[in-house]
């Protein structure tokens, strides 16, 4: 049995699989979109998981144990299930094709990603709800995989299955494992305004470092409007920034201070925040719907790291 499929091999139609956020990230490949390089560790590793750790029962029994009303009976079957996960041993032929495959990646530092397969469905859109690991190293590789599945029973995970009515049926969850891309400046994008839902504006947010800061809310970002049809920037904003998120020399992420020179400065210049619009727009019609994409810059090249449909329209 498989448990690996490269991401330049999937699709939309392998969403069951791969999970809604790989199928994304493969439909983006296909369509002449710079993404990181990577593979996606299949839904059925984490079943397989699950079946030969025998854990099933004690996960069920967790859920049955819920109210959904108290806090703390979804706080305590989280904890219960994300240990009970953490603790078993990932199944040998599973670790040793990760392995295999994150050697031949190449790629001294890796983004650990959830893609949750209910992430599509018309009930569900998991966004936000699962964990991504980043800068993660060959050392730290097999336990933020086994992290990521856990993160299925996160409490707001938990709490999400019983609000959708979720809670009796089988949710799996793949992994994406990218190189890390180092951005020096990264940020978001909305295809149409989020807020004034104009079709023919775009919206780009920029912070310095690592996205994954302004995707938590921990960053007021720089904000630029774009009218889409002439390509013309018709709004900014511009936020002081005094710390970033960055790689820690060991693996992992910390805050470090942004330079003096640099907290007051317009983080994109209007080449880029034109090209980001270009490619915004590109992925939109790739699509043929609204689209939200996560994108980061490295050594002046853009790469897409994520992009899914804007649910809050």
């Amino acid at each position: 049995m498989a448990f690996i499929k490269q991401l330049s091999g999937i699709g939309k139609q392998d969403v069951g699989i791969v999970g809604g956020k790989a199928a994304f990230l493969g439909e983006l490949i296909k369509a002449g979109i710079p993404v990181p390089p990577g593979f996606v560790i299949l839904a059925n590793a984490f079943d397989r998981f699950i079946q030969k750790t025998g854990l099933a029962a004690e996960i069920e029994a967790a859920l049955d144990s819920v109210n959904p009303d108290a806090v703390h009976t979804v706080e305590e079957a989280s904890e219960k299930i994300k240990a009970i996960i953490l603790e078993k041993e990932m199944p040998d032929n599973i670790a040793a094709a990760i392995i295999n495959q994150s050697n031949a990646l190449n790629a001294p530092f890796v983004a650990v990603r959830s893609s949750a397969t209910a992430e599509d469905s018309a009930r569900a859109a998991w966004a936000g709800q699962l964990e991504t690991y980043l800068n993660t190293t060959k050392e730290t590789l097999l336990e933020n995989v086994k992290n990521c599945w856990a993160s299925l029973f996160t409490p707001r995970a938990i709490f999400y299955r019983f609000e959708k009515g979720l809670q009796k049926e089988a949710i799996s969850v793949a992994v994406v494992v990218q190189t890390m891309v180092q951005s020096e400046v990264s940020g978001v994008a909305f295809s149409v305004h989020p807020v004034t839902q104009d079709k023919n504006q775009l919206i780009i947010e920029a912070c310095y470092g690592l996205g994954e800061a302004l995707v938590s809310g921990q960053l007021t970002p720089d904000s630029y409007v774009v009218e889409k049809n002439k390509l013309l920037i018709i709004g900014s904003s511009i936020s002081k920034q005094e710390k970033m998120l960055a790689k820690k020399a060991g693996g992992g992420d910390e805050w470090v201070a942004v330079p003096n020179a640099k907290k007051e400065k317009q983080k994109l210049n209007k080449e880029q925040i034109i090209g980001l619009a270009k490619l915004v727009s590109k992925i939109e019609k790739h699509y043929s719907f609204p689209v939200d994409v996560e994108w980061a810059i490295e050594k002046g090249v853009v790469y897409v790291t994520q992009s899914r449909a804007i649910t809050t329209l």
